[in-house]
C-alpha cells in the first residue's frame, strides 16, 4: 500500500534528529531537491523525503513580484500541484494567513488536501500580509489567530485527512517575544502538529521557544543572507530542540546569481564555462527525457523503431 504524503511527513517528524528542508519554487527546483536526497521540500516560506513550497520564491518566479500578498490563492494552488506531480517526496505548502477568516482557512485546508500536500503552514498576519523578516508585519488579535488554527484542525477532521498543520506566528516582530510564546502555546493547545515562531532574534529566544509545549515539534526558519534568526548548524538546532529546519531562499538566491552571471557572459559574446552549466545530456537526464524514452519503448508497435542512441522516435514507414 502506498504511503500518503502526510503519513510520510509524520514518519519524518517521529524519527530522530533534525531534518533539513530547502524551499523549492517550481517543478524543476523540486526535482533537484529530490535528486539531492533531501527528505522533504517546502514550497517557498520553509521535510526524510519532503519538500517545502515557499511563497516568497514562487511569487518572485511566477510573477516577478515581491511576497506582499499579490499572488492569489488559485495561482499558488496551481503552482503547488505542478510541483507535487513532479516528485515523490512530501511537499509542505505555505498557506499564508489562510486567505481570510476561519471559513476561508477551512477552504484552504480542503483544497490543500485535494492537491496532495503533506503539510501546510498557517500564520496569524493580517491581510495583505508581509513576508517574514521584512518590515510592516501586523497580526490579528489572539482569539482570531487561535480560531484560524482550530478551523484548520476541524477542516482536516471533516475531510478524513491527516495533513500536518504547521502553526506559525509573526507576533515576535509585530508585538513581542512573550506574545509569540503565548500564541504558540495556544496553537498547540488546539491541536497544531508543528509550531513556528518566525524571525526569532537570538539563540536564547530559540531555546525558550523549544521549551514550550515540549511534545509538539518545533520548526526553525533560517532565512539566508541577512535574516533575523541566527543560522545555526544542524547539531546546534537539534540540541536546542528543533525537529525541522527550513532554508527558504538558498535555491532562489543562487539561481538569481547564476542567471545574472550567465547573462553578463552572453552579453559579452561568450557562453558560460563548462563548470557553470550542465551538459545537454545532463539536462535531459534531470528533466526526465531518458525515463520518458524508456517508458515510450513499452508502447512501440511492430512498425515503429525507437532509436536508443539519440532518443528520437522513428516510424517504420519512413
Amino acid at each position: 500500500m502506498v504511503e500518503s504524503p502526510a503519513k510520510a511527513l509524520r514518519r519524518i517528524l517521529d524519527s530522530p534528529g533534525v531534518h533539513l528542508g530547502p524551499a523549492c519554487f517550481d517543478a524543476l527546483s523540486a526535482k533537484l531537491v529530490e535528486r539531492a536526497g533531501f527528505d522533504y521540500c517546502f514550497t517557498s516560506d520553509p521535510f526524510l523525503p519532503v519538500g517545502y513550497l515557499c511563497w516568497f520564491s514562487i511569487s518572485a518566479a511566477r510573477l516577478g513580484l515581491p511576497d506582499v500578498g499579490l499572488i492569489s490563492f488559485g495561482e499558488m494552488m496551481d503552482q503547488g500541484q505542478q510541483i507535487i506531480q513532479a516528485v515523490s517526496i512530501p511537499i509542505i505548502a505555505d498557506g499564508d494567513n489562510g486567505y481570510g477568516n476561519a471559513m476561508n482557512v477551512k477552504r484552504t485546508i480542503r483544497d490543500a488536501i485535494r492537491a496532495g500536500y503533506a503539510g501546510i503552514f498557517l500564520e496569524d498576519q493580517v491581510s495583505p500580509k508581509a513576508c517574514g523578516h521584512t518590515r510592516g508585519r501586523k497580526v490579528v488579535p489572539r482569539d482570531e489567530a487561535v480560531m484560524r488554527i482550530k478551523a484548520a484542525i476541524d477542516a482536516r477532521k471533516e475531510s478524513g485527512s491527516d495533513i500536518v498543520i504547521i502553526a506559525r506566528t509573526d507576533s515576535r516582530q509585530a508585538v513581542s517575544f512573550d506574545e509569540s510564546l503565548w500564541r504558540s502555546q495556544a496553537f498547540a493547545d488546539v491541536g497544531a502538529d508543528v509550531l513556528l515562531i518566525d524571525a526569532l532574534a537570538s539563540r536564547e529566544e530559540m531555546k525558550a521557544f523549544c521549551e514550550i509545549a515540549p511534545s509538539v515539534p518545533k520548526m526553525a526558519n533560517l532565512l539566508e543572507g541577512g535574516g533575523k534568526t541566527p543560522i545555526l548548524n544542524p547539531t546546534e538546532l537539534e540540541d536546542l530542540g528543533f525537529k525541522i529546519a527550513a532554508y527558504p531562499l538558498s535555491l532562489m538566491g543562487v539561481s538569481i546569481r547564476a542567471m545574472q552571471n550567465a547573462l553578463t557572459t552572453i552579453k559579452s559574446g561568450q557562453i558560460p564555462s563548462h563548470g557553470c552549466i550542465p551538459t545537454f545530456e545532463e539536462i535531459k537526464e534531470i528533466v526526465g527525457f531518458n525515463s520518458y524514452y524508456e517508458e515510450e519503448k513499452r508502447y512501440a508497435t511492430n512498425t515503429d523503431q525507437v532509436s536508443l542512441q539519440n532518443g528520437t522516435f522513428k516510424s517504420g514507414k519512413e
